[in-house]
């Protein structure tokens, strides 16, 4: 099994990077575990609407070129489906006992996923309607994930 992230942008803090890889290797034991990141595309600070669609465009077609044809996606959007961390759980054991074997987790930039990318997406994820920082949700995913083994390993973690 491979889980993969593909998110928008360089992680340049430290302390993201640090719990990152602390998530990286306790879920070394369970499957591959892999970030990959795409380049953000540089934009004034106020774009018009053609302007924001060219960005995620070009940022969409970064993200696409990490997906093969076999990963099933879940793109992060904040109009995506909710779940409790044990339905989630249980959905990543079902998608691997059901042949997918690869989960890759696509995360936007600031002004989100273009329309290719939202297509290609087999599945949506949102953790609420708040907005947080790009970079955090890379560390609450991977803590999500290592969450969810942990629960279908029947770890007294989850509490």
């Amino acid at each position: 099994m491979t889980i993969k992230i593909i998110a928008v942008g360089k992680l340049k803090e430290k302390y993201f990077k640090a719990a990152i890889a602390e998530y990286a290797k306790r879920l070394s034991r369970f499957t591959k575990f892999a970030l990959v990141e795409v380049a953000d595309e540089k934009a004034p600070e106020k774009l018009s609407q053609a302007q924001m669609d060219q960005v995620m465009a070009v940022e969409g077609e970064r993200i696409l070129g990490k997906i093969k044809d076999k990963e099933y996606v879940i793109v992060l959007a904040i109009n995506g489906r909710q779940r409790a961390s044990e339905d989630f759980a249980k959905e990543l054991s079902d998608l691997t006992t059901y042949g997918h074997s690869d989960i890759t987790f696509v995360i936007g930039g600031s002004l989100g996923l273009s329309p290719a990318v939202m297509k290609r997406g087999d599945d949506t994820l949102s953790f609420g309607k708040l907005t947080l920082p790009h970079q955090l949700m890379r560390v609450v995913l991977s803590e999500q994930i290592y969450r969810a083994f942990m629960i279908n390993e029947g770890s007294p973690y989850h509490k």
